[in-house]
């Protein structure tokens, strides 16, 4: 089975094309960032825009580079949410229509599953059942993976998520757009001498809370000289209690469930001292830690072609409807 995978959540257009038993055939991405950076954010008028331009070009440029032909696709899966309404909707607008042209079966796809199966793209893939955290720019999560489908949601972000804070931070330093990478680099030359807060990390449960970060962090910055070392001194403080913090939180994810096998997912999963502080902490507790490489952290065709996949092979597929749902809880997916 080939499945087409299209992702349109916000400012990237994946495309990638998936075989059941060969696995990934083909992903290429198109990234918006260049052109958002001028306006310091996602403007999502733009991204819409700029995925009906390339959406379609970078469809029949990946079926050229796998060397298939429309008629070769067995499925399409895309990106139904959640995400930004104007960007899912060109994606789901042209899988469906694809999909009725071509007279096969299109599947709907949880922005947030596929990068919670993006591990199962590597060579050694984690076994069910899992911790996963989930960590991107709209998304802090902790669930317990049972199975495709079968997830329970153990913890979330009662307001910032993790990547959000981070671009908040960033442009508070005046790092610029994206924040996120730019705050990693700075950090790098960096002395975490400061001590800032591990949010929620004194008090039972699995939730996180990243706004009273940004505020100390902030009332910090206010009161040094704003130098280039304090920027860097900051947002290597700023780091490490991220880092700190999802460790810890993961660590008592662990313990709770039982379980002796972590995921590790979405674009913030990226970051350096991230997995190094999550990685110190599995090793510590005898558990097996398992990242999608770098190009598949960040929103791509692969894992949406992947997740949709298995959906697919289960006899699940979606009407003529189109499909976009800007939030849409996890706990509402459909087990296989």
């Amino acid at each position: 089975m080939y499945v087409l995978g299209i992702e349109t959540s916000c400012d990237e257009t994946g495309i990638a094309i998936y075989h059941a038993r060969q696995g990934l055939c083909n992903h290429l991405l198109y990234s918006q960032v260049k052109m958002h950076s001028d306006y310091g954010g996602v403007v999502p008028e733009l991204a819409s825009r700029d995925h009906i331009r390339k959406l379609v070009p970078l469809i029949k440029q990946s079926l050229k580079e796998s060397r298939l032909k429309s008629t070769d696709l067995n499925g399409i899966a895309y990106t139904a949410g959640p995400g930004l309404m104007g960007a899912l909707l060109v994606g789901a607008a042209t899988a469906r229509s694809l999909a009725w042209t071509w007279q096969i079966p299109a599947i709907a796809v949880h922005h947030m599953e596929g990068h919670l199966l993006a591990p199962m793209l590597e060579e050694n893939p984690p076994a069910f059942p899992f911790v996963a955290l989930l960590i991107s720019g709209g998304h802090t999560l902790l669930v317990q993976v049972k199975g495709i489908g079968r997830y329970q949601l153990l913890g979330e972000s009662l307001d910032d998520a993790a990547g959000e804070a981070f671009d908040k931070t960033a442009k508070m330093l005046g790092l610029g757009y994206p924040g996120g990478p730019k705050l990693s680099a700075l950090a790098e030359h960096g002395n975490p001498q400061i001590k800032f807060p591990r949010p929620m990390t004194d008090r039972p449960g699995l939730d996180f809370s990243f706004s009273g970060l940004k505020t100390f962090t902030m009332n910090t910055f206010n009161a040094c000289k704003k130098t280039d070392q304090d920027k860097a001194d900051i947002a290597a403080a700023f780091q490490n209690a991220v880092a700190d913090t999802l460790s810890i939180k993961c660590q008592r994810a662990l313990r709770q469930t039982g379980l002796k096998k972590l995921v590790v997912a979405g674009g913030v999963s990226a970051n350096k001292q991230i997995r190094a502080s999550l990685t110190e902490m599995t090793d510590k507790e005898k558990a097996q830690i398992y990242f999608p490489r770098p190009q598949f952290c960040t929103d791509n065709g692969a894992m949406i072609a992947y997740a949709g996949c298995q959906r697919l092979l289960a006899g699940q597929y979606e009407g003529l409807e189109i499909l976009a749902r800007p939030r849409w809880p996890i706990s509402e997916l459909s087990c296989l």
